[in-house]
């Protein structure tokens, strides 16, 4: 009786806490080889768990770089998203990557980025070619100077937030993606689309590229949504197929606050 309890017990606060985190679930049917199964968005990151160390010339160009720093912004980006990253970029090739910041799109090296970030990690959308690429870095490097896209900013902070309530756990996929597009529309319908975040800046430099990531308009993704489009993960914002992980260009797991720079 005591084990009963104690099993019920441990179902109901595993309901609770995925309830509180209002992660993504998936419910995989069973098949001849397994039976039914529930999976959880992760956000699981560290190159101990089943990643590698890599250099940079393991990179392609089309790569999107997820990273992390130790300051008040990336803090409050990955306590709202839950998650480990806060910051998306995109490489170029040749070692210089494009990129959406406060003071607008700036394309720089990527040796830069490596060395002013506590993590970096890489992951590859499957089937761009060279020509795909080509076309990337011609819109990318286009739009250098187009300044941030700050009210897209303002705006995504509470819809990060509310959009958790399509996302409770076992919500069935479908009701989960008309809830969330429904509240995107009413929440970021006055977000700009010629001006970019981070994230928002790679998307749309895939689209611009005919090779969409997505099917969801590029104001609603955030750098968490891209980790959670990797294979093996349960993505919040469907994509048309996983992103591969690539690797770890670096990996010093962060304190958990210090004073943003200049």
């Amino acid at each position: 009786m005591r084990i009963a309890f104690r099993a019920a017990a441990a179902i109901v606060a595993a309901g609770a806490a995925l309830l509180l985190a209002g992660c993504a679930t998936r419910l995989d049917l069973p098949t001849k080889d397994t039976g039914l199964r529930l999976r959880v968005q992760s956000s699981v990151i560290a190159p101990g768990n089943g990643g590698e160390l890599i250099a940079a010339d393991a990179l392609a160009p089309g790569d999107i770089l997820l990273t992390s720093i130790a300051t008040v912004n990336s803090f409050g980006i990955r306590l709202g998203t839950f998650s480990p990253v806060s910051h998306a970029v995109l490489y170029l090739g040749d070692g210089q990557i494009a990129e959406a910041v406060g003071t607008g799109v700036r394309a720089r090296p990527l040796a830069e980025v490596v060395d002013e970030e506590q993590m970096v990690v890489a992951f590859r959308v499957p089937g761009v070619d060279d020509a795909g690429a080509a076309r990337m870095r011609e819109w990318a490097m286009s739009q250098v100077g187009v300044r941030y896209n700050t009210v897209g900013v303002l705006l995504n902070a509470p819809f990060v937030l509310n959009r958790r309530l399509c996302e409770l756990p076992l919500m069935p996929t479908a009701v989960s993606h008309y809830c969330m597009s429904g509240m995107a529309m009413v929440q970021l319908g006055a977000s700009r689309d010629d001006q970019f975040f981070c994230s928002q800046f790679v998307l749309e430099a895939y689209r611009q590229a005919g090779l969409p990531i997505t099917s969801a308009d590029p104001r609603w993704v955030s750098p968490a949504d891209l980790l959670h489009m990797r294979e093996g993960d349960v993505p919040s914002i469907a994509a048309t197929q996983p992103l591969r992980y690539v690797g770890h260009l670096k990996y010093n797991p962060p304190p958990l606050l210090a004073a943003d720079g200049p």
